[in-house]
C-alpha cells in the first residue's frame, strides 16, 4: 500500500476549500436569483476541483481505494473546518442543521469522486 503524503494532502485539501470559495464570489447573485441553479453550479465547481487536485495528488500512480478515501475525508474535514469561522461567526450565520443540510454535505462529494476515480482506475 501506498503510503499518503500528508503535507501534500494537506496542502491540497486547503485548495479544496479556497478554488470554490473564491468560485462563489462571481456567481453568489445566483443564490437569489436561481437557488436550485447556484446549488448545481456549486457542486460543479466541487467536483471539478476533486477531479483537478486528485489528479495532481495521484499523478504517480492510479490511486487506491483506501487511500482515496482518506484524502477525500482529510479534504472534507478540512473544508468544514475552514467554513465553520464563517457560517457559525462570521456574515453568513446559521444554525449547524442548516449549514450541514445546505453546504456542509455537498463536501462529501470528496470522498466520493475520488472514490469512485480509484474505482474506474482499477
Amino acid at each position: 500500500m501506498t503510503a499518503i503524503r500528508w503535507r501534500q494532502a494537506l496542502g491540497l485539501g486547503l485548495l479544496s476549500w479556497l478554488i470554490p470559495f473564491v468560485f462563489a464570489f462571481p456567481v453568489f447573485p445566483l443564490k437569489q436569483a436561481n437557488p436550485p441553479l447556484f446549488d448545481t453550479v456549486m457542486s460543479l465547481a466541487v467536483v471539478v476541483t476533486a477531479a483537478w487536485l486528485g489528479r495532481s495528488y495521484f499523478r504517480k500512480g492510479a490511486p487506491r481505494m483506501g487511500e482515496a478515501l482518506a484524502i477525500g475525508f482529510l479534504w472534507l474535514a478540512v473544508n468544514l473546518i475552514l467554513d465553520y469561522p464563517m457560517f457559525a461567526y462570521g456574515p453568513m450565520k446559521m444554525s449547524a442543521a442548516h449549514y450541514y443540510s445546505e453546504i456542509g454535505a455537498g463536501y462529501l462529494l470528496y470522498p466520493a469522486f475520488l472514490a469512485g476515480a480509484a474505482a474506474v482506475a482499477r
